[in-house]
Parts: C-alpha cells; sequence; structure tokens
C-alpha cells in the first residue's frame, strides 16, 4: 500500500470507528407517562416520580427518556394515547387514575406501573395485592372510601341540616363508586348532598356559582386527576365564594384550601417511580406486590378559616397533621 493510501485509509477509519462506537450504544429505554390531568397542575407529583426513578438509578436525559402524555382532563382521549405509546413500544407505562384501566386494555406485553386511587382488585387492574399477575403492579391508594371521612369533616366544619354541594368528575370511571359512598355517608350523618357534575373549567365555576346561590353550606371536592390539576382555580373559587370546602389532598391547602385530607400523592407517585426503576432493570411485574400507603394526612389552614370567620372544631384540630397558620 502506498504511504498516501495508507494515510486515507487511516483518516477514513478514524471517522468510522467512532460512527461506530456511537451506533453500539445502548439505546435509552422510554417510559411512557400517561396521566389524566395537565402538567401546570402535576409538577410536583411529576417530581416525586423522578425522585423515585433516581432511587434506583435512573435519571430523565441520561439513562432514560419519559414520554410525558398529557389528557388535560379529556379522558376521552386516553384510549388514543394508549395505543400511540402501545404501538411505538415504550419500555414500560406509568399511569394514574383512570389511565391504568384503558393502558392494560391496550396491551399484555408492556410492563404496565400504576398509581390508582380505589381497590385495584375490585378495580380488575390486578389479580391479587400479593401477587398482582400478568403484566401490571403499582401503588394503590384509598379512594372512594376516603370521601365518607371527607364528608364527616364538612358536616363538622358547618353542622346543620342545610344541603352540602359534592363536586365530582362524570368523565371519571370512579364517579359513580364515589357517589354512592358519599350517598351511604350522608345517610348516616342525616344530611342532603347537593351533586354537581363538572368536567371542564368552565364546568367547575358554574357549580361553584350555583352552589353558593342555593346557600350551600360547605362543598366537598371529590378526589381526581383533573381537579388536581385545577387547584389554582378551585381554591380561588372558594375564596371568592366565601364557602368551607373540605380537599382531597394537602397541595389545596397548601395554597389556601380550607382543610384536606387523604393520602401523601407525592410520596405515591415517588413509589411508582421506584416500581418503574426496578421493572426497567429487569423485574417482573407479577412479582412485585401492589403498594399500599397506610398513612393519611390532614391539613387545616387557619389563616383560611379566619378568612372564612370560621372555627374549627377541637375534634379536628386534634387530628390535623398540620396547622398552617
Amino acid at each position: 500500500m502506498q504511504r498516501r493510501e495508507f494515510i486515507t485509509f487511516l483518516s477514513g477509519a478514524a471517522v468510522a470507528w467512532p460512527l461506530g462506537a456511537r451506533a453500539q450504544q445502548p439505546k435509552m429505554p422510554v417510559v411512557g407517562f400517561l396521566n389524566g390531568g395537565s402538567p401546570e397542575g402535576y409538577a410536583v407529583y411529576v417530581a416525586g416520580f423522578l425522585h423515585g426513578l433516581g432511587e434506583t438509578g435512573y435519571v430523565e436525559g441520561k439513562n432514560v427518556t419519559v414520554d410525558y402524555q398529557w389528557a388535560r382532563g379529556h379522558y376521552d382521549r386516553l384510549q388514543l394515547m394508549a395505543s400511540d405509546l402501545v404501538r411505538r413500544n415504550v419500555a414500560v407505562i406509568a399511569a394514574n387514575t383512570p389511565t391504568a384501566p384503558i393502558a392494560i386494555a391496550a396491551t399484555k406485553e408492556i410492563p404496565i406501573v400504576f398509581v390508582s386511587t380505589g381497590d385495584p382488585v375490585i378495580a380488575g387492574l390486578v389479580a391479587s395485592l400479593n401477587r398482582p399477575g400478568g403484566n401490571v403492579t403499582g401503588v394503590g391508594l384509598l379512594g372512594p372510601e376516603l370521601e365518607t371521612k371527607r364528608l364527616e369533616f364538612l358536616n363538622q366544619l358547618v353542622p346543620g341540616t342545610t344541603a352540602i354541594a359534592v363536586l365530582v368528575n362524570p368523565m371519571n370511571p370512579a364517579a359513580d363508586l364515589q357517589l354512592r359512598k358519599l350517598q351511604e355517608a350522608a345517610g348516616v350523618i342525616k344530611r342532603q348532598i347537593d351533586i354537581f357534575r363538572a368536567s371542564t373549567a368552565p364546568d367547575i365555576e358554574t357549580a361553584f356559582e350555583i352552589a353558593a346561590q342555593k346557600g350551600a353550606d360547605g362543598l366537598l371536592i371529590v378526589q381526581d386527576p383533573f381537579y388536581n390539576s385545577r387547584r389554582d382555580q378551585i381554591v380561588g373559587l372558594a375564596a371568592r365564594h366565601k364557602r368551607p370546602v373540605v380537599y382531597p389532598l394537602r397541595e389545596f391547602a397548601d395554597i389556601g384550601g380550607l382543610v384536606s385530607y387523604g393520602h401523601d400523592l407525592v410520596d405515591g407517585y415517588r413509589q411508582m417511580g421506584v416500581y418503574v426503576g426496578r421493572v426497567l432493570k429487569g423485574e417482573k411485574p407479577a412479582d412485585l406486590p401492589v403498594v399500599q400507603p397506610s398513612k393519611f394526612e390532614c391539613v387545616i389552614n387557619l389563616k383560611t378559616a379566619k378568612t372564612l370567620g370560621l372555627t374549627i372544631p377541637p375534634s379536628l384540630l386534634t387530628i390535623a397533621d398540620e396547622v398552617i397558620e
């Protein structure tokens, strides 16, 4: 080989070898994050999810890609979103309520990790809590059962016989069960509840206006991903109409909501992230028992109570995990 040809060969090899090395690098796994809410209201939960991934060694953009699919309250779009994730053969699907059943219907092959309110066995998400079976596992949070407790709290805040308004999202598959639990609880405390169905931002505003016109003593916001996304709007409407409201999550009380009672949903998303990381490392969902957090937190915002001219009953103050003054 002539010297010039040899130099040309080396130059070509010098270019080719790095390209070949890059081509052989493993492709980052893609996690499909399927959610019924919107990114504006879910930043705190996404942070919890990414923290959980980090606990297992996965960092977004470094060794894992997260494909966020937000329904923004339009739950009718979820089936198409789930089908798209399946078509692109993502490594894992992380799903919340109400997206988990839709993801499960879309694939029996791709692992699915959920964070779900309500009993995942009754909902048909898994065969059992200890041995989920199939391609599904996750974090199961009590959902409709907690609505009863929230109604009891509201009844203590505004005792009497007048009606209590309830805001429920008819697009949520859990809505019927939520209402059934609330109707049963209302019968026990002998209190009428007025149901307001709201699945859009204008619906929420209208519900508050009509509830105020009808003289509802207080309002109960049921657990729903879309409502979680609309925290600022809902808490703002409660302040505008000067109505005591009980909420499902502490994030409402943190921004001025009166009382919240429910799970630590941020930690629920963290636990979901941990399970997604473990599945990415090769563990099978069928072998990962459903996580069931047992801690509930009650947060009372005394500043809001003073604004409303409301005295918080000692029975509630004694069980509060946190009081915002």
